[in-house]
């Protein structure tokens, strides 16, 4: 496996690797990686005949008074956990590399990055679709992989490909859990044990919601006071947001006709989780 920290460098490679005909995958992280990124980097490995994983926490996509400095970090964890999973290369590039002095270019899309997470964390997607644009350009992969759990990211990035022309295709692969139902994260990690028992109450206000769907209730109003009730009362979280949007367009929603994405946000401070799920 080769850690590759220079963009020119990172070029070069995947250029000899496109150019021997090979598929190129691409799992971009922001490191500190568990269960969930390997589950991306198993799904690019179906597909491509070589993956690349970035690992970079983007400055851009943090706010005022969130979570940078503090942000997990173990890169000599993740390289042994890339290894082993037979990733072919790692791109750990550092600010200079992705932001010189001059920086002043950025990627909005607009009504999408409005919404949920985008409400709360104004400015949050700009780093985020800004971040992405800049790995697709140098890593140039023929298909990048993402996570359902950031719901809202890959349906961004997704409008983002198709407006911007780029030539990647985008794999949105599923939430993976821990045994008790808790959507894996990196921010677990902040997590009291008495917080960690009371964050399962997230995936079960969500299983509640299906279930309310699947035996046709429709009244995502009355589901989303319902779920907000179980969460107020078996835990301290403090919700952020319960919103049903559309599953594909984040507008909204037409439960019966269109998916619907259901969303949650809940402070469990210092850690703000999210999760969701799709109902159908």
């Amino acid at each position: 496996m080769k850690v590759i920290r220079t963009i020119s460098e990172m070029r070069s490679w995947s250029k000899e690797i496109k150019n021997n005909g090979y598929i190129l995958g691409f799992v971009p992280t922001m490191g500190f990686l568990h269960e969930g990124h390997l589950s991306l980097i198993r799904e690019a490995k179906k597909h491509a005949d070589k993956v690349v994983v970035s690992i970079y926490v983007n400055p851009t996509q943090f706010g005022p008074g969130e979570d940078f400095e503090k942000y997990p970090r173990d890169f000599a964890r993740d390289e042994k956990l890339c290894l082993k999973e037979g990733v072919d290369a790692v791109f750990y590039p550092d600010d200079q590399q992705m932001y010189g002095p001059l920086h002043k270019t950025y990627v909005i899309t607009e009504d999408l990055s409005k919404v949920l997470c985008g409400r709360s964390r104004p400015g949050h997607f700009r780093g985020v679709t800004t971040i992405v644009a800049k790995l697709f350009n140098i890593v140039q992969p023929d298909f990048a992989v993402f996570g359902q759990k950031d719901a809202q990211q890959a349906i961004i990035i997704k409008r983002m490909v198709e407006d911007l022309n780029f030539p990647v295709e985008i794999v949105v692969a599923p939430i993976i859990r821990e045994a008790d139902g808790l959507a894996m994260s990196s921010r677990n990690k902040y997590l009291s044990p008495q917080q960690r028992k009371e964050a399962t109450v997230l995936y079960r206000s969500l299983k509640l919601a299906e279930h309310e769907f699947k035996r046709g209730n429709f009244d995502l109003e009355a589901i989303k006071a319902k779920m907000r009730h179980l969460i107020e009362t078996e835990s301290t979280g403090q919700i952020d947001y319960i919103e049903a949007v559309d599953a594909e367009t984040l507008g909204k929603p037409v439960p019966g006709k269109r998916s619907v994405l259901l969303a949650l946000a809940v402070f469990f401070h210092p850690a703000r989780l999210i999760d969701n799920i799709i109902l159908k």
